[in-house]
């Protein structure tokens, strides 16, 4: 008898997907962390509803890419995990004139990921296409970029109330967080 085809192209049973947050506790402790990363979740999210229609609304992006900078090592595409390229403080930049940015920093799937490609992680062209046609009603003037940290209570303490005033500075109404 011979084994049939699978036509839709089904993983096998066996080959099921590597849980990120056990990998991930695994690699922290691998690295020397005195305990395994804790993932920040609330009881509650803090959700509010937007006051005025999408189609009005400033809306800019969050991301953990970091800017790319000379004496940081290599940081293009498809390069090593490079910390030096990390970033410790929010960032912010125009919108209109984004300096470029890389991932080489963070910790992701080099094997299976194209990091060529900005907008994976930099959705700015594609907003700039909603807000030309009326989907939103503009890109704010700057984009942000936050630190990936051990601690969630430093993002929490730190990083959060310098990121919502300076979305605040900005008159955004909502962002969209790029995180790799």
């Amino acid at each position: 008898m011979t084994a049939k085809r699978n036509p839709l192209g089904f993983a096998a049973a066996h080959d099921v997907a590597v849980s990120y947050m056990d990998r991930s506790r695994e690699y922290y402790l691998a690295m020397g962390y005195p305990k395994p990363y804790v993932w920040a979740h609330l009881e509650e999210v803090p959700f509010t509803p937007l006051e005025k229609p999408l189609s009005q609304a400033s809306i800019t992006v969050i991301t953990t890419a970091a800017p790319i900078e000379a004496g940081k090592g290599e940081q293009g595409p498809g390069t090593p995990m490079n910390p030096a390229a990390a970033f410790d403080k929010v960032y912010s930049a125009p919108t209109k004139e984004a300096p470029e940015l890389g991932i080489s920093h963070l910790h992701y799937d080099r094997r299976h990921t194209d990091a060529g490609d900005n907008r994976a992680f930099m959705p700015l062209p594609a907003m700039a296409d909603a807000a030309a046609a009326g989907r939103i009603g503009a890109v704010a003037p700057r984009f942000h970029g936050v630190p990936t940290r051990y601690s969630y209570r430093q993002t929490w303490n730190w990083d959060g109330p310098e990121l919502l005033q300076r979305l605040r500075e900005d008159g955004t109404d909502a962002a969209i967080l790029a995180a790799i």
